[in-house]
């Protein structure tokens, strides 16, 4: 006969898995917990947070590959494979990375998606790294309870480690003040969509926000005649004060863009869509908001 203590214990259990990925995934692990980020700044997220306890690695890093038109491998099946946590950005940005987790599948494996956590769906802008703190403040707490769940000895370190992560997020936030501050509206324009969130973060008018011009530019596709010509009216008018473009994607209409803003003496700001080697995230968007503030005037 089943006691009042045992039905308890049933009832705790079955509460706890329901608001898990799957209940096996609180099974600790043995030796450092195995994370892949599969953009590198994610992995550099979870290489901070984790820190001594854990083993990273990523798959998109090459700063000479388009991440849209990435193709996976072998190795990279591997390492999702092996990995007991994986951090996508999901929205169809790295959608080859369902494929890989489908065809090694592992119930005790945590997936963590970027886009669930912060509430966005398919068609969305999907460079959600670049909206920083609507993005990690809602990451990094699920990273550190992905890891206590596999490394429980070490949750109060990643406790910490995740606080100062959070913490160290300030600067960036300090220079989108000061854009606001300083900036307010200013219009500027982008051959992708690619910084849009960080714009308006910033109190930037981001000029086509969104629209046909940066959505086909991202895709690889030709844009819309009619959208050229805006672009192009916009420059030779003075409308838009700077231009940003992807240095990883470039397309030959994005090239002509950039020549024509500097025959026009407007700024132009490269930015990246993975993380430049030898940097961390915080450097890596602290930097292109001190490059942004600089072509605006300092």
């Amino acid at each position: 006969m089943m006691g009042c203590v045992p039905v308890f214990r049933l009832l705790l259990l079955l509460t706890v898995c329901l608001t898990a990925t799957a209940c096996t995934a609180s099974t600790p692990t043995a030796g450092p917990v195995q994370v892949v980020g599969v953009e590198n700044f994610y992995a550099d997220v979870a290489a901070q947070v984790g820190g001594s306890r854990t083993q990273v690695n990523t798959i998109l890093s090459d700063p000479n590959v388009d991440p849209h038109v990435y193709e996976s491998n072998v190795d990279d099946a591997k390492l999702v494979a092996d990995a007991d946590i994986v951090i996508k950005n999901g929205v169809g940005y790295d959608a080859f990375i369902d494929k890989l987790l489908a065809a090694s599948p592992r119930p005790n494996r945590i997936v963590i998606d970027a886009a669930q956590l912060t509430g966005h769906k398919d068609g969305d802008n999907p460079h959600l790294w670049y909206d920083t703190f609507n993005t990690m403040p809602a990451l990094v707490p699920a990273l550190v309870q992905a890891l206590s769940r596999k490394d429980p000895p070490g949750s109060a370190a990643y406790s910490a480690q995740g606080q100062a992560f959070l913490t160290s997020l300030q600067p960036i936030k300090n220079l989108e003040s000061t854009l606001r501050q300083k900036y307010p509206g200013a219009p500027v324009m982008a051959t992708e969509p690619l910084w849009n969130y960080m714009a308006k973060a910033s109190g930037l008018n981001m000029l086509y926000a969104e629209g046909p011009f940066q959505k086909a530019t991202q895709d690889g596709n030709d844009p819309p005649a009619y959208t050229v010509i805006q672009y192009r009216e916009a420059i030779t008018g003075g409308a838009a004060r700077m231009l940003m473009f992807n240095n990883q994607a470039q397309t030959p209409m994005s090239q002509q863009l950039v020549a024509l803003a500097r025959q026009n003496n407007i700024p132009v700001v490269p930015m990246s869509e993975t993380e430049p080697s030898n940097t961390t995230y915080q450097q890596w968007m602290g930097n292109q908001e001190q490059a942004v503030l600089q072509a605006l005037g300092g």
